[in-house]
């Protein structure tokens, strides 16, 4: 007798992420966003913000343990700044990409039109809020799995990422030498709201060491410190 069962309207995206959820109402919650919310009034679904804090404290933990697996001769310092690099905004909205995320995304139609689907911070905050209701979903093996396999490829990438945090190799020389704690400052901010560049300004002390761009105010924290990084390692 043939199944009578409708097949799952999230059908590809879960043979993506190797998972089948059990309660489907958990993947809708965890791709519904606060515009679409706020724009349809839907009062039996939630936003995926609980589900977001939630997977973003199971992907700590799953990935300090491939970490730990991964590089057993890490210090807890080296392994802090590995597990900082590998799941941050660029990373963790990278592998929501690979798997197509941004269009099963429940977003609003002003969200949408501004590039919604392709935000960093969305799809990042996205997968986290999947993560999450995959956890409820099927436990902490299940989200385990999902994210070991998904993060595979940035594992490579960690050891170089991790060497890139030139904001806390600048505060470590700085201290030292000088006893003084480096200082960002937002000179300006343009372009629309799903593509803005940010200029921050880097001094220590009284002397400003160098200006950095980028898409987000941390990515243009961290261009400044490479340059002001540069110019106390030649001093």
């Amino acid at each position: 007798m043939p199944s009578t069962q409708e097949p799952s309207p999230y059908a590809i995206l879960e043979e993506r992420l190797a998972y089948s959820f059990r309660d489907t109402a958990l993947v809708e919650t965890a791709l519904t966003h606060r515009s679409w919310l706020n724009e349809t009034l839907d009062a039996a679904r939630a936003d995926n913000e609980r589900l977001e804090f939630l997977g973003d404290a199971v992907l700590a933990l799953v990935s300090s343990d491939l970490l730990m697996k991964r590089f057993p001769e890490q210090s807890e310092g080296e392994l802090s700044k590995a597990r900082a690099a590998l799941v941050n905004e660029a990373g963790l909205a990278r592998v929501a990409d690979a798997v197509g995320l941004g269009q099963w995304i429940f977003l609003g139609h002003g969200e949408a039109q501004a590039g919604g689907r392709q935000k960093r911070s969305l799809l990042a905050n996205t997968f986290e809020a999947l993560v999450g209701a995959i956890y409820l979903d099927g436990g902490y093996s299940a989200a385990f799995r999902v994210a070991e396999r998904l993060m595979e490829p940035l594992l490579a990438d960690v050891p170089a990422a991790a060497n890139k945090d030139f904001k806390s190799r600048l505060q470590e020389l700085a201290q030292g030498r000088l006893q003084m704690t480096p200082s960002y400052a937002v000179l300006s901010e343009s372009g629309p709201d799903h593509a803005k560049t940010f200029e921050v300004a880097i001094t220590i002390g009284d002397k400003e060491y160098g200006r950095g761009f980028g898409r987000s105010k941390k990515e243009a924290q961290q261009s400044a410190a490479e340059i002001a990084l540069a110019i106390m390692e030649a001093e």
